[in-house]
């Protein structure tokens, strides 16, 4: 199986297994192809090496990421809660041929930001619960290098829920940010090299 028929499957999978599945924990909410194809894009255009994913879920949008990571030499950092998603994740990215390229972490996210390194990452995709990113916001800004990208999913489709967040990125001076309106909508903040 080629991987673009792989992430179509998977898309496939997603759209269905959430039209059936009402509970937000039970569904993929996976990202659109053409936000796949935007992430790829900004990997490759900033030469991410170290790219971090937030929300794994069945690991659609890592394998945009890792596509394009196994194009510059880069690697994909996932992370993952759900123990269900972290078994499907697995077994998408043993069919992918990506493997190489992708670290799954079973893990609350907090914790593995608390305890990373300052300026580790390249690219950072937040695709996860919306509710916690303002009090991940400290150690998001953190792990993000100089020069880094911040790519936040469901910008415009879940605006609500995403406008104190949205606040505090835009009024931090070090990040100039735009919203562009792709798939749910992102929120893409770059932070300042100086």
């Amino acid at each position: 199986m080629t991987l673009q028929a792989l992430k179509d499957e998977l898309a496939r999978f997603g759209a269905d297994n959430d039209a059936t599945h009402p509970e937000r924990a039970q569904r993929m909410l996976n990202i659109t192809p053409d936000t796949g194809e935007l992430l790829g894009v900004l990997v490759r255009a900033t030469d991410a090496r170290r790219v971090l994913e937030i929300g794994t879920s069945n690991g659609y949008s890592t394998l945009w990421l890792a596509e394009a990571c196994a194009a510059i030499g880069g690697q994909v950092t996932t992370l993952e809660y759900a123990a269900d998603k972290i078994a499907l994740a697995r077994d998408t990215f043993a069919r992918s041929g990506l493997a190489a390229q992708i670290e799954l972490v079973h893990i609350d996210a907090g914790a593995w930001l608390r305890a990373a390194a300052e300026a580790s990452i390249d690219l950072l995709f937040l695709d996860s619960e919306r509710s916690q990113y303002l009090g991940w916001w400290p150690d998001l800004r953190r792990v993000l290098r100089p020069g880094g990208l911040l790519v936040v999913d469901n910008a415009v489709s879940h605006a609500d829920q995403m406008a104190a967040f949205a606040a505090q990125v835009r009024g931090d001076p070090q990040f100039h940010c735009v919203r562009v309106p792709i798939g749910n909508g992102e929120l893409i903040a770059v932070r300042d090299v100086a």
